[in-house]
């Protein structure tokens, strides 16, 4: 099969170092050494409550103990004197911390190997497994590391997958108490950001398989020339429980990644695109520009008026078949709507059969760990009712889909939000006042922000 990123693709280390981050920033994120004062006994019953003397000013705020019953259960810690929250319970399947430690090893992996395509490859041949017709875990298949195994690695579908876990094994081996399940999701979508791409709405906590013995058996993947192109991948891809404009969009994932007729059959043994690198050079690629993610496959196997760029068959039934022509078309205009619909196609590919635990799974923050959170100052959030933006309420949404929330709804316990994006959902409701600042404030001057969204989680805002 060919080498690439349909989730039979094998894709080679690629191109340059200059790719530019897609992945935003938060607002802030948790620093390293800590003592632990655990807030975690807090319960929808009041009088289960139990506060340390350095919160009690807390229990006496009319506004803020209205909303007491909706506190989450996570741990506050202090550090240096000042306090965050810890975002997941301790029985996780994965350690937050070595979570978001792991993803800035993965960039810089990136930086120095540009292995984005191979690694958005081998999370998706993890999770791309997956039957919807068989309930047992881990029988369904999907996301749960079982791709670590020799016996999997050898199915031909995932030909060159052994290069992208020994890239991988040095930071699996660092950070151990982050689940191979996990590893190969978290470089996947990490992979696409880097590329240019979406910030996909992930969440972790998945388990892994214990052994070969429960990989799944082999032919459960795409081939890229099967006699029926469409019927083909509605088989593999429906078994999955996905859809056309899943399909279709995914598929757009072959912007990045070329193919190496020696490994697949497929492609010219090198292009013009391709003969000089980066990486080992040759393979023919989908696009020019093979390690930048756009919608510029969509204009190619549209337009195919290059004949050093690939096209499959199950890449030129997008325009043939007048269902998924119906998503080639808008994608090849617009890649905004692009980057929307494989953001939401990706991380629903990307939970496909996984165990979470804790089972509504862990979202991570952007940005390093280790930063200083920042002090939280009321009157810098405290400017009355504001208009939600287009953007914002696209982040909201992204937000509240990671989490398996709803924005009309209220949060519930164990979910995390961006701190700004809870912030901005206060003031859309007008109750960013100057009176609940003040109130805040008078929990103490160490108390960091990430403090305020997990005391105060945010309202349910229609959008």
């Amino acid at each position: 099969m060919a080498e690439g990123l349909s989730l039979t693709a094998q894709s080679p280390v690629a191109m340059a170092s200059s790719l530019s981050s897609a992945a935003s920033s938060r607002l802030l994120s948790s620093t390293s050494t800590a003592t632990k004062l655990s807030l975690s006994s807090f319960s929808s019953s009041a009088s289960s409550r139990s506060f340390s003397s350095s919160l009690k000013c807390l229990r006496t705020s009319t506004l803020i103990s209205h909303h007491l019953p909706n506190l989450k259960r996570s741990s506050v810690v202090v550090r240096n004197g000042g306090f965050s929250t810890v975002a997941s319970p301790k029985s996780a399947a994965s350690d937050p911390d070595q979570l978001k430690s792991a993803r800035e090893d993965i960039k810089e992996l990136l930086k120095s190997t540009f292995c984005h395509p191979i690694l958005v490859r081998l999370g998706w041949h993890d999770s791309g497994t997956y039957n919807k017709n068989i309930e047992e875990w881990p029988q369904r298949g999907g996301a749960n590391g079982s791709l670590r195994f020799e016996v999997e690695l050898k199915h031909a579908a995932n030909a060159g997958l052994v290069n992208a876990l020994k890239l991988i094994q040095s930071i699996k081996d660092k950070y151990s108490a982050v689940t191979y399940a996990d590893l190969f999701q978290l470089a996947s979508a990490t992979a696409i950001e880097e590329a240019g791409g979406p910030k996909i709405p992930m969440k972790y906590g998945r388990v892994d398989v214990s052994g070969p013995e429960q990989c799944p058996e082999e032919g459960r993947l795409p081939a890229a020339g099967p006699p029926s192109p469409a019927d083909h991948l509605r088989e593999v891809f429906y078994r999955m429980g996905l859809n056309d404009k899943d399909i279709v969009a995914l598929s757009g994932a072959h912007t990045l990644g070329r193919s190496r007729p020696e490994r697949s059959g497929w492609g010219k043994p090198e292009t013009k695109y391709t003969k000089d690198g980066p990486g080992a050079p040759g393979g023919q690629s989908w696009t020019a520009q093979w390690l930048k993610f756009d919608n510029s496959y969509f204009k190619d196997i549209k337009e195919r008026r290059d004949e050093d760029l690939l096209v499959l068959p199950t890449d030129a039934v997008l325009f043939e078949d007048p269902s998924f022509k119906v998503y080639a078309e808008k994608y090849a205009e617009d890649q905004e709507l692009f980057f929307k619909d494989y953001a939401e196609a990706h991380a629903k590919l990307s939970n496909l059969g996984a165990k979470f635990v804790p089972p509504e799974g862990i979202v991570i923050a952007d940005g390093p760990t280790g930063a200083t959170p920042e002090k939280f100052v009321a009157a810098k959030y405290s400017s009355g009712k504001r208009e939600l933006s287009e953007t914002m309420k696209q982040k909201i949404r992204a937000e509240y889909q990671a989490v398996g929330g709803s924005p009309d709804k209220p949060l519930q316990d164990g979910m995390e939000l961006d701190l700004g994006i809870e912030l901005e959902m206060w003031l859309a409701v007008g109750v960013g006042d100057r009176e609940l600042g003040m109130k805040l404030d008078g929990i103490g001057e160490e108390v960091g922000v990430a403090d305020v969204g997990d005391l105060l989680p945010p309202p349910p805002v229609k959008i």
